[in-house]
């Protein structure tokens, strides 16, 4: 668990913030002492729809460190609106957590294209617009001093691990993810200079998303039930913890929390060469070198259909 006020006098900008994981998030920021934005439009698990009590309601219920921001942030506006409500309302703006995400399920051979389009704006896009709002505030703010002498500047990401398994029917979500894993490399990377770390973290938790889920097998039934017990607490005290002083020198990298339990994910790396010969068939050369390291076509709730540590 965070310990108490070690992030006081920060400030954070929370994507999806008002339900869920995002909630989590909000609550372990807040209770870690941070000023908390919470972006949130109170759309239903499809994008449909919008409901702005969702995050009025729990900034009134933190209390003076939360502002609620109850617009679309899948625009460069509203999102630029986000990052100015932040410094305006708490002076600054330290951390931005982008969580927001919608889901609209279907096989490739059956997507519609417009569900693809809102997909991919919503839980990609809408992040890099937050991140090119937020980036140019975070450099400034670290050339002025602004949490000095170790310097400030957290980004976290929120992923799937079906970003990096895959998972029946999910085209649209798992890309839009394992995109967001690419910009959180690129966007540590740029930030690298100012001090500025960007972590992603895929989460295991009982959400609105889980309870969307249609397993396609016995091994995602088994998922489902036990994702289902796994509360979004954990999720909450990673993201701040890496959003802390602690986790001043981790960027580029890649989390998952299930309960009790943290990982950390390999990134794609090379597993095998093969230098192609003239005088050697292809395939024989590829069944002999590369053969043994393919990856086996298992989904992300197959992988993880063992009982979480909660």
């Amino acid at each position: 668990m965070s310990p108490p006020a070690i992030l006081a006098g920060r400030v954070a900008l929370v994507t999806g913030g008002g339900r869920g994981i995002g909630r989590a998030i909000v609550e372990a920021l807040h209770g870690a002492g941070a000023g908390v934005v919470i972006a949130d439009h109170g759309t239903a698990i499809d994008g449909e729809g919008a409901d702005p009590t969702v995050a009025t309601a729990l900034a009134a219920a933190l209390g003076e460190r939360a502002v609620a921001h109850a617009e679309s942030i899948a625009s460069p506006s509203s999102a630029a609106a986000a990052v100015d409500l932040a410094v305006r309302r708490f002076g600054g703006l330290d951390i931005v957590v982008n969580n927001a995400a919608i889901l609209r399920d279907a096989f490739i051979f059956k997507a519609d294209p417009l569900a693809w389009d809102a997909v991919i704006r919503n839980n990609l896009t809408a992040a890099f617009h937050v991140l090119a709002a937020a980036t140019p505030a975070m450099r400034e703010a670290g050339k002025a001093g602004r949490g000095a002498p170790a310097g400030w500047g957290r980004i976290v990401n929120i992923v799937s691990t079906a970003g990096l398994y895959g998972n029946y029917g999910q085209a649209a979500y798992a890309s839009a993810k394992a995109g967001l894993v690419g910009l959180t490399r690129v966007v540590a990377l740029d930030m690298q200079r100012s001090g500025v770390t960007c972590n992603a973290v895929a989460p295991f938790a009982a959400t609105r998303v889980t309870a969307s889920i249609r397993p396609a097998n016995p091994a995602q039934a088994a998922y489902k039930e036990r994702a289902l017990t796994v509360p979004t607490q954990a999720v909450g005290e990673l993201v701040a913890w890496l959003a802390g002083p602690e986790a001043a020198g981790i960027t580029g990298q890649l989390f998952g929390v299930r309960g009790k339990e943290i990982f950390l994910f390999s990134q794609p790396r090379p597993a095998a060469r093969l230098v192609n010969s003239e005088t050697a068939p292809l395939g024989a050369a590829i069944a002999a070198s590369l053969a043994p390291h393919f990856v086996p076509l298992t989904t992300d709730l197959e992988a993880f259909a063992t009982d979480p540590i909660v």
